[in-house]
C-alpha cells in the first residue's frame, strides 16, 4: 500500500470533525423545528422575532465553523500534494543521490574529499532521509528502537564518526529542496558567543526579539557537540546554558512544533550525570529524542 506523509491521518481526523459538525447541524435544525412547533403559539410577535434572530445567528456560527475547517483541510491537502513520497523506491533513490551530491559538491568541496557511505552510516542515512521527508517508513528502519517521526534527532557517537557532518549535509539538502523541516546547523561554541554578546539565548529559543507583543518565531535548530565544553563565561558555564536551551526547546517543541536536534560524544549515562537537575525534568525530556548511535572509526 502506498505510504504518504503524516498529513493523511490528520486529514482523516479533520474529515471526521467536518462530518460530526454537519451531523450536529442537522440535529440542531431538527431540534429547532420541534421546539418551534411546540412554542410558536405561546410566543408574542416580538419574542418570535428575537428567536428568529438567535436561530439565524446560530446557523451562521455553525456555517462559519464549517468553512474554517474546510479552509484548514484545503491547506493540508496543498501540503500533502507538495510532499515527497519516499515509499516509492525511485523517488527515494533520487533524494539519496541528491543528498550525496550535496555532501560532495557543497559541504565537502573545500576539503577535496568525498562522502563515504558504509555499513556504519548506511541505515542511518536511510532513516534520516525518510524522517526529514515525513515518511512513516522511517519508523520501520530500526523497528526495535521505537523511533518516531514526531521526535527530535540526537546523533550519538565517538569523536570523528561523522555526526556533525551528517547534520551539515542534511541541513544543506533540506535547504536546496525547500523542505519545511529545514534546520539551522549550529554549535555550542556559537551559542555561547551569542550569549556573551546579548546576555540571552533568544535567537536559539523563542526568537521574540524585534517582534511585537508576545509573538514568537522559533525555528528548527541542530545544536552540535553538547556536553563537550564546560568553560565559564561571565560566571555562566556552557552546561548551564545548554540546560536552559534544552528546557526552552522542549516548550517550543510542545507549543510550536519546532525541532531541536542534537549531536553529542556523550553516552546515555554521561548525559544523565551531566544534565540531571534534581527534578528529573531534563532527563525525562530526552525521551522526546530519537537517540541514534553512530559507530565506526574517525572519518577525519
Amino acid at each position: 500500500m502506498k505510504t504518504i506523509c503524516m498529513t493523511v491521518a490528520l486529514e482523516a481526523k479533520m474529515f471526521n470533525l467536518i462530518t460530526e459538525t454537519m451531523e450536529e447541524q442537522v440535529k440542531y435544525k431538527a431540534r429547532l423545528t420541534t421546539e418551534s412547533v411546540e412554542t410558536v403559539n405561546q410566543m408574542s410577535d416580538e419574542q418570535k422575532r428575537q428567536q428568529q434572530k438567535k436561530d439565524a445567528l446560530a446557523r451562521m456560527n455553525i456555517n462559519t465553523l464549517y468553512q474554517c475547517i474546510e479552509q484548514t483541510l484545503r491547506k493540508m491537502r496543498r501540503k500533502q500534494e507538495k510532499a515527497q513520497d519516499l515509499s516509492n523506491e525511485e523517488v527515494f533513490n533520487a533524494h539519496a543521490n541528491t543528498l550525496i551530491w550535496v555532501a560532495n559538491n557543497i559541504v565537502l568541496a573545500h576539503q577535496r574529499r568525498k562522502f563515504v557511505v558504509d555499513e556504519h552510516n548506511k541505515k542511518v542515512l536511510r532513516f534520516l532521509l525518510y524522517y526529514f521527508n515525513g515518511c512513516p517508513l522511517a519508523e520501520e528502519v530500526f523497528p526495535s528502537r521505537g523511533y518516531k517521526l514526531h521526535k527530535h534527532i540526537m546523533l550519538q557517537g565517538a569523536v570523528g564518526t561523522g555526526k556533525t557532518l551528517l547534520m551539515q549535509v542534511f541541513s544543506q539538502y533540506l535547504s536546496i529542496t525547500d523542505n519545511p523541516r529545514f534546520f539551522h546547523n549550529l554549535s555550542v561554541t556559537q551559542m555561547v558567543n551569542y550569549y556573551t554578546l546579548h546576555n540571552n539565548l533568544d535567537r536559539y529559543t523563542f526568537n521574540e526579539e524585534g517582534n511585537k507583543g508576545f509573538k514568537c518565531e522559533p525555528v528548527n535548530i541542530c545544536l552540535n557537540d553538547i556536553g563537550v565544553q564546560s568553560t565559564k563565561f561571565y560566571g555562566i558555564d556552557t552546561d548551564t546554558l545548554t540546560n536552559e536551551f534544552l528546557h526552552a526547546r522542549n516548550e517550543i517543541w510542545t507549543q510550536y512544533h519546532k525541532m531541536a536536534h542534537l549531536t553529542t560524544n556523550l553516552t546515555n549515562e554521561q548525559l544523565k550525570q551531566k544534565y540531571k537537575d534534581g527534578f528529573g525534568r531534563l532527563l525525562d525530556r530526552f525521551k522526546t529524542y530519537n537517540i541514534i548511535p553512530l559507530t565506526g572509526e574517525s572519518r577525519r
